[in-house]
């Protein structure tokens, strides 16, 4: 092994960074003239313009040559004026970028550093720094040597920089108290934190391996990663040898345990249900998953069972006329089913239509819509999603929002409307209704008010939403209370197009048809790590160029998974270097192994309830439109239409969106798709992924991969249900 060694240099650039790990690859100069020298190693926490003094060992690579390893750090604060201009123009302090390093050193040269610790009211006397400046940055200089603090003390415990980060600003000052103390508390309470990682640090701050604590946080931290495969319960014998694979102890405390939480009602419920296959078994809920799960079917039972009637003029109307006045004004004939479903919507409190694409769903909500308000009632619309409620505004001519919005979800969660202060709505519509997981639909229903009309409707072919639970199929499950009707005839106009036509092929386990379309292709590639190459030349070049679409608004690549060479994030990478590349004038910022520039495409991988006017959702697109290197700050212009700002050190809520998985493409609808199909994603391929993807085109399909992995994915029906009960609980409570 290599003798150990010291190395002090400026920190130039960070070249890589793992957010988990806080590996670092990162470029320092040395002072000595010549090339910036290569470091990696544990660099957490390390700025760009630090003096950093190093410790570790020197060693050679292969392909990058003499690089220093680093096993740990310290920071010195520069001493020249020309290393206290970098280290201050590097962004480490918000409100100090390098025109304001520049001046502040100008005027108070060596000095600079000590006059921000004790006089920072004496930056008034630089040019151009007012009063609510110089407040800004001596606090950014107060909170930045808060969390160097926190980071020498994570250090340790291996704690990435933009969790630190987010540790100090949940607890403050009590940081260190809390991680030392309470380290479970840091999943439950820090987003981005999972069991694993608060696992990681209680050991390490010597809370022993068999801990009852340690345990029933595993349990629920089980329960947890259920609920996010889409699961509302797991079978208890499930749940103790999930558990016990987890945590390595005995079956016997992991058992001991469960009875504790059940018994102290500490966040778990156990009861008997029919299980996925329909055989009684113990089901272990997290407790919000089960109060939802309740709360849900005795809110839609009430709906349904419901005396009163918000719409009583079309339990009487003369229908032939109702139908020939809507035609009249429509211009088209509806199809008998749809005849039914206008009545059915029109007439029962809860219904739910289904159907596939060119069945002529949309145009049934907008013909009920039409009647509804020729009625004068009151409409409300609402999609999961805001390109879904978008598209919704449009097809029917009335406003339509989020679900989210609809409700004025606040911080915490919590809605503004509920059964306490529902909707004024004689009619609630919510389209896209495969998304609705369990949480949010509870929501939804409980802030309908009785009498009203609550329509469903949703392609149940889809994948199910990504949160846990199956609404949607619950809702049409056989014998159930709620009355629904579902579209089978594909309309005329849509049985021209490819796209229909196929997504129809798909569902029914045929092969989609790719020879002599003009809006279904297939480009065979049967090496992964080509396919991916090949998609990224497909969507950022080919489509635009054939078809005339703008690659970042008018295309998306769908892929099935995340991971892999066609993976969405590595496609990520390719397709923002093809359609967004960085340039001498465009500013950018790197975040971890990221780097985002003005122009990107962007989506939110979480609820925000505290961002925007009304929260900032999981699953909302947009696009950067603007950077500021000094404030620290760049702004999305979201697919609602409305600017977001984002602190650098909020970054982490961000992900590149040029690719995504289909998973997060439901609701969406795009002009061109493309999505590479290949065996490197072996495991994911099943029909309704496929079938899901197919159908957010509007107008073109190209799949990109081999032959064998499409028909994987056509063969393949997706493995079992959900754990799930909310069929049950409807059935059995509307029963005789």
């Amino acid at each position: 092994m290599a003798n150990p060694a010291e190395l002090e240099g400026v920190l130039e650039r960070i070249t890589y960074a793992n957010e988990e790990t806080g590996y670092t690859v990162a470029r320092v100069d040395t002072g000595r003239g010549g090339d910036l020298l290569t470091v990696v190693g544990a660099l957490l926490g390390a700025q760009v313009g630090e003096s950093l003094r190093m410790r570790g060992r020197w060693g050679s690579h292969q392909q990058y040559g003499k690089q220093f390893h680093v096993d740990d750090y310290s920071t010195v604060l520069p001493a020249t004026v020309q290393g206290i201009r970098r280290y201050l123009g590097s962004g480490l302090v918000k409100g100090i970028g390098p025109v304001f390093a520049d001046r502040i050193t100008q005027h108070f040269g060596v000095d600079t550093l000590r006059i921000i610790e004790e006089e920072p009211k004496r930056l008034i006397e630089v040019p151009g720094l007012g009063p609510k400046r110089t407040g800004k940055i001596a606090a950014a200089w107060e909170e930045q040597k808060a969390i160097k603090e926190v980071m020498l003390f994570l250090q340790s415990v291996e704690v990435s920089t933009s969790i630190a980060v987010r540790i100090y600003k949940k607890y403050g000052d009590g940081s260190i108290t809390v991680v030392r103390d309470e380290p479970y508390r840091l999943a439950a309470d820090v987003w981005g934190i999972g069991f694993l990682t608060a696992d990681r640090i209680a050991q390490s701050v010597g809370i022993p391996h068999d801990s009852p604590e340690r345990v029933k946080a595993g349990l629920q931290y089980a329960l947890s990663q259920s609920t996010d495969q889409g699961h509302c319960f797991l079978p208890e014998e499930r749940l103790i040898a999930d558990a016990v694979k987890l945590l390595q102890v005995d079956t016997g405390l992991v058992i001991e345990c469960l009875d504790q939480l059940a018994a102290q009602d500490e966040g778990v419920v156990r009861e008997r249900v029919p299980g996925p296959e329909g055989d009684p078994v113990t089901a272990v809920y997290l407790v919000p998953f089960h109060r939802a799960e309740l709360s849900l079917s005795a809110q839609l039972l009430r709906l349904l069972g419901t005396g009163e009637d918000r719409m009583p003029a079309f339990q009487d109307v003369a229908w032939d006329k109702a139908l020939a006045w809507l035609a009249d004004r429509t211009g088209t004939e509806l199809a008998p089913e749809q005849r039914e479903a206008v009545r059915l919507a029109l007439t029962r409190k809860v219904a739910v239509l289904t159907g596939g694409p060119g069945c002529g769903k949309s145009f049934t909500v907008r013909s009920i819509v039409e009647l509804a308000r020729a009625k004068r009632a009151k409409v409300l619309l609402a999609a999961p999603t805001g390109r879904a409620a978008k598209r919704l505004a449009e097809l029917t001519g009335t406003e339509a929002s989020t679900v989210h919005r609809l409700l004025e979800l606040r911080p915490g969660g919590d809605a503004s409307y509920d059964r306490e202060r529902p909707l004024d709505a004689d009619l609630v519509v919510v389209d896209e209704a495969s998304m609705l997981d369990l949480l949010l639909a509870n929501k939804l229903v409980k802030a309908v008010p009785p009498g009203a009309h609550l329509l469903f409707v949703g392609d149940v072919d889809q994948l199910p939403s990504v949160g846990a639970g199956e609404v949607l199929r619950d809702l049409l499950a056989e014998g159930g209370p709620v009355p629904a009707v579902r579209l089978t005839r594909i309309f005329r106009q849509a049985q021209e197009s490819g796209v229909v036509i196929n997504a129809h092929r798909v569902n029914s386990g045929l092969p989609p048809v790719t020879e002599g379309m003009k809006d279904f292709f297939l480009f065979v590639e049967e090496d992964t790590e080509e396919a991916g190459k090949l998609t990224v030349d497909v969507a950022a070049r080919r489509i635009p160029a054939k078809f005339g679409l703008d690659p970042r608004r008018d295309v998306q690549v769908l892929a099935p998974m995340h991971r892999g060479p066609a993976g969405a994030g590595n496609l990520n990478g390719l397709l923002q270097q093809s359609i967004t590349p960085g340039r001498p004038d465009l500013p950018e910022k790197r975040f971890g192994g990221r780097v985002f520039r003005v122009g990107d495409k962007v989506t939110q991988i979480r609820n925000n309830y505290e961002k925007g006017v009304a929260g900032v959702f999981n699953g909302t697109v947009g696009v950067v439109t603007s950077m500021d290197l000094d404030e620290q700050r760049l702004t999305v212009l979201t697919d609602e239409d409305e600017e977001v700002p984002y602190d650098f050190d909020e970054l982490d809520e961000l992900a590149h969106a040029y690719a995504v998985t289909i998973h997060r493409s439901q609701g969406s609808e795009y002009p061109a798709v493309v999505i590479p199909v290949t065996t490197g994603a072996w495991m994911m391929l099943q029909r309704n992924l496929l079938y899901t993807a197919v159908t957010r085109a509007k107008k073109i399909v190209v799949l990109v991969g081999s032959r064998k992995a499409l028909g994987q994915a056509v063969r393949t029906v997706s493995a079992g249900r959900r754990c799930t009960a909310l069929d049950f609980r409807l059935s059995v409570r509307s029963g005789p």
